[in-house]
């Protein structure tokens, strides 16, 4: 079980509120890794559910990403939320650069944590979940049954969904 985190506390999975404000407005970080080995991605699609009957979270990452080497390699990622607009610029770089050409935190001033072996957070997050992988799969354009869907994908590149079954929510 993960250890409690100084400044946060643990709070239900179905005390989130307003996962759409939360995923679509304000973005969030994607990370993957160890303390020593990490990368995160800014993202704006996904979703909080039921599915097999457990509370999940759902993510969507490119596999020309770096951060998609991470989320394949480790059995656990964290999608990190914050104060938007405080932290736009943060979330800019971390949407637009490359965890390959820059090293995040120092580029950002993002603070990262170990919240259990293995799992990596920030300290500046509103809000960490934490996810065990439990599936992973590949867009297939071919079962796109809206075809306007494809025009999200105009250079080709199909996202890889993940789906995380919530071990953890953390709360400032």
């Amino acid at each position: 079980m993960a250890r409690k985190m100084e400044g946060f506390s643990t709070i239900k999975p179905e005390d989130v509120s307003n996962a759409f404000e939360m995923i679509g407005e304000q973005w969030f970080l994607i990370t993957a890794g160890t303390k020593d080995d990490w990368n995160t991605m800014t993202a704006a699609w996904g979703g909080f559910g039921i599915l097999w009957h457990r509370k999940v979270m759902y993510i969507f990452i490119r596999p020309s990403r770096h951060t998609h080497n991470f989320t394949e390699r480790e059995d656990k990622f964290t999608c990190a939320f914050f104060d938007k607009a405080k932290y736009k610029d943060t979330l800019m770089v971390c949407g637009t650069k490359s965890g390959r050409d820059i090293d995040k935190a120092t580029e950002t001033g993002l603070t990262p944590m170990e919240i259990e072996p293995g799992v990596v957070g920030f300290e500046e997050a509103d809000t960490i979940v934490v996810c065990n992988k439990i599936y992973g799969h590949a867009v297939d354009p071919k079962l796109f049954i809206d075809p306007s869907i494809d025009k999200e994908y105009s250079d080709g590149s199909y996202h890889t969904l993940y789906v995380g079954e919530i071990e953890q929510v953390l709360k400032k």
